[in-house]
């Protein structure tokens, strides 16, 4: 009788199909409830750390509590001017300081023999250049009383941009009284439109917050920068005029104008502002307006007695000598020792006071 043998056949296959199915099922299974419970720790996680930025304190990482509403708004765009400033590399045996003196003779000749001293205008100026000249429009007061920069000088320097091939010359001040009166009552503003400048009168969109490094107290300050964007060139033009608090206002203290905020509050602290102001804006060159010296009761006056005529004028490309320059010569104080801002542009290396060190030029216009 023959033994029977049972070989694997088709009920084998089927069997074991059907269990590498089951175990296919337990493995999606499986990883099936590892993603939830990764999906469940993420959420939890999420919902811990909502709840701690909700309720953690303010001050505390994360936190989304606002009680002021400031933590809410947007960041402030923050700008910074070219490094370097505005000025142009250094040339041997070139003036530091271009002295035009001339009693009775024309402004705009005296302007243009004292720019001519430094090299002219060509040496600042290039074609196609976008040229912001910064006049002193501080108050309401009109041209004879000192306390501005006189129109007859900002007509004279836009007239010498345009010649040497500026292809567009902005007026710009931050007037502290109203904008609109300034530049109408010194005749600013129909000296610069007349002589085909463009005029900026400050709005609060206008103003940005401005980086610069080193300062004590404008580190981070509203600046008025529109009519700084697509410049190229800066120039600053202002008065000789004695100041009640700092003695002296002149070319370094013209740049307060470009300040926004709650600028007043720098009076307490006037000579460290004046050093951050120097420090903050490097010219092309300045243009220091001595044709009349407001010689007291500054920065405002208000009488022609306060005044006297200068009859001189000078271009520098260092604004600290040349206001001091102003002060021992033309508000005549040289017996007087220098206000204290000037030591601190010094330390930082930003101008010298030895004015007479310089490379000077002086030129009598007749």
């Amino acid at each position: 009788m023959s033994e029977h043998r049972d070989e694997p056949g088709a009920e084998d296959d089927g069997r074991a199909q059907h269990a590498a199915e089951d175990d296919g099922r337990a493995q999606h299974a499986l990883a099936g409830r590892r993603r939830f419970l990764q999906q469940a720790a993420v959420v939890a996680g999420a919902s811990a750390a909502a709840g701690w930025a909700a309720l953690a304190p303010e001050h505390w990482p994360l936190s989304l509590q606002d009680a002021t509403g400031e933590r809410g708004k947007p960041a402030p765009r923050v700008m910074s001017l070219p490094d370097g400033g505005y000025g142009l590399a250094a040339v041997a045996g070139a003036p530091d300081l271009g002295i035009a003196r001339g009693q009775g003779a024309d402004v705009a000749r005296m302007l243009r023999a004292a720019v001519d001293a430094l090299g002219g205008m060509g040496r600042f100026v290039e074609r196609g250049d976008v040229v912001l000249i910064k006049p002193n429009v501080a108050f309401e007061r009109a041209a004879p009383l000192g306390a501005t920069t006189h129109p007859d000088v900002l007509t004279a320097l836009i007239h010498l941009c345009r010649e040497a091939g500026a292809g567009e010359v902005r007026v710009a001040d931050n007037p502290i009284e109203s904008p609109e009166a300034c530049f109408a009552r010194t005749g600013l503003r129909s000296a610069a439109v007349d002589a085909g400048a463009r005029v900026f009168l400050p709005q609060p969109a206008d103003f940005e917050l401005l980086h610069t490094p080193g300062a004590a107290l404008i580190e981070r300050w509203p600046f008025f920068a529109r009519p700084f964007v697509g410049v190229t060139k800066v120039i600053g033009v202002a008065p000789v005029k004695d100041h009640n608090l700092c003695a002296a206002s002149m070319t370094t203290k013209n740049w307060y104008g470009l300040l926004g905020g709650r600028r007043n509050q720098f009076h307490q602290d006037i000579h460290g502002i004046i050093a951050d102001l120097a420090l903050m804006l490097k010219p092309s060159f300045v243009v220091l307006d001595g044709t009349r010296v407001l010689f007291r009761s500054g920065p405002t006056g208000g009488s022609l007695s306060d005044v006297k005529p200068g009859h001189t004028i000078v271009a520098s490309t260092d604004s600290v000598a040349a206001d001091a320059f102003g002060w021992n010569e033309l508000l005549e104080r040289a017996d007087q020792p220098l206000p204290g801002y000037f030591g601190l542009c010094e330390q930082r290396k930003l101008g010298t006071t030895d004015y007479r060190a310089l490379n000077v030029k002086e030129v009598q216009v007749g």
